[in-house]
C-alpha cells in the first residue's frame, strides 16, 4: 500500500506516552491495590475465550481481577500528569501511516455523503498501548483489539494489535501488513458510519428485544459483516481517487487477515472446536465474502448484510 500522498488527520489522540499509566487528563484510570495486576499473557487468553464464546472480553478481565484481588473489585485512579497525550497528527511512522489512513477514509466518506444530500463528520482515533480509559464504553485494553465505541464517536487502538495480526494469527506478512491495518482501521470507521446511518441504535434495540443469547449474537454478525463490506466500499473509492494506492497482494493480504480473525478460526484455536450460535462477527468465508462484495461494487447499497440469507 503506498500511502506517502495520504492527506494526514488530525484527528488522533495519541496516548502511547502514556504506557499504559495515564487517563489523559482524568476518568476511569488503572486498576490499582494489593496483589498485583493480571499477566498480559492471561489477558489475551480472556480476550480470545470472549471474543469465541460472544463473551464482552472486559467481563471476564474483570472478573478474574477481582479474583486477583481476593475477591475485592479494583479500584482506579485518575491520573493527571501532563505532557503524555498529544493531538493531532503523529509524526512517528507508524502513527503518521494511521493518520493518513483516517484522513483518507475521511475525505472518501465524506464524497459519499454528500452524493447523497448527507454530511459526514469522521470519528477520532485514540492510539494507546497497554490499557487506557475508553471513555463511555468503559476500560480500553489491548487484548480487545480494536474497537469503536459509538456514544463517544471513537476508535480505541493499540498498535501492538497490527504485529499480533502477523505473528501470533499469521494475518499478513511483511509490507502486505501495511494494507491490513487499513483494512482493520476502515471496519472500525465502518462502525462509524452505521452510527452515522442510525443502523447501531436499531441493531441494538433489537438486540435487546431478541429472546435468546444466539439471536442477539446473529445480529451482531450482520453488524460486523456489514462493517467489512463498508471497508471494502473504501478501498474502492479509494482505488479509483488513487490508482497506485493498491500493490500487488495487499487485497490477499485483507483476505488473509479476514480469514484470520473469523469467529470459526479464533474459536478452534482457543478451544478447539466451533460453536457458530457463539459467532459474533462472522466466519471467515463470510467475512472475506463481504469484504470483497464492497470491494468488488463499491456502493453502501451492495452492504446489506440484513437482507441477505
Amino acid at each position: 500500500m503506498r500511502y506517502d500522498d495520504f492527506r494526514r488527520s488530525d484527528d488522533i489522540e495519541d496516548r502511547r506516552g502514556d504506557d499504559g499509566g495515564g487517563m489523559g487528563g482524568g476518568g476511569l484510570g488503572l486498576p490499582i491495590g494489593g496483589g498485583g495486576g493480571l499477566g498480559i499473557g492471561t489477558i489475551i487468553v480472556l480476550g480470545l475465550i470472549g471474543y469465541a464464546f460472544g463473551i464482552d472480553p472486559r467481563i471476564l478481565i474483570g472478573g478474574a481481577e477481582m479474583l486477583n484481588r481476593g475477591g475485592q473489585a479494583p479500584t482506579y485512579q485518575t491520573d493527571r500528569r501532563s505532557g503524555t497525550t498529544k493531538a493531532g497528527a503523529p509524526t512517528d511512522e507508524m502513527g503518521s501511516m494511521i493518520s493518513g489512513i483516517l484522513g483518507e477514509i475521511d475525505d472518501r466518506w465524506s464524497e459519499i455523503f454528500q452524493a447523497s444530500g448527507q454530511s459526514y463528520s469522521g470519528p477520532r482515533i485514540v492510539l494507546f498501548r497497554n490499557v487506557t480509559n475508553g471513555g463511555r464504553c468503559g476500560m480500553a485494553q489491548s487484548a480487545m483489539g480494536p474497537f469503536y465505541c459509538p456514544p463517544d464517536k471513537q476508535i480505541f487502538l493499540d498498535t501492538g494489535f497490527f504485529r499480533e495480526v502477523e505473528t501470533r494469527f499469521r494475518g499478513c506478512s511483511g509490507s502486505a501488513c501495511k494494507f491490513t491495518a487499513a483494512y482493520i482501521i476502515a471496519h472500525e470507521a465502518g462502525h462509524h458510519v452505521q452510527n452515522l446511518l442510525g443502523i447501531l441504535p436499531r441493531v441494538t434495540r433489537l438486540q435487546q428485544q431478541a429472546g435468546s443469547k444466539a439471536e442477539s449474537n446473529a445480529l451482531q454478525v450482520r453488524i460486523e459483516l456489514q462493517a467489512d463490506c463498508l471497508s471494502g466500499v473504501w478501498v474502492n473509492r479509494e482505488a479509483k481517487k488513487r490508482p497506485n494506492f493498491l500493490e500487488a497482494g495487499d487485497i490477499d493480504a485483507a483476505l488473509t487477515t479476514a480469514s484470520a480473525i473469523g469467529d470459526d478460526t479464533l474459536q478452534r484455536q482457543a478451544t478447539g472446536r466451533v460453536v457458530p450460535d457463539s459467532f459474533t462477527h462472522g466466519s471467515a468465508a463470510q467475512r472475506k465474502q463481504w469484504f470483497m462484495t464492497g470491494y468488488q461494487q463499491g456502493t453502501v447499497q451492495a452492504c446489506n448484510t440484513f437482507g441477505a440469507q
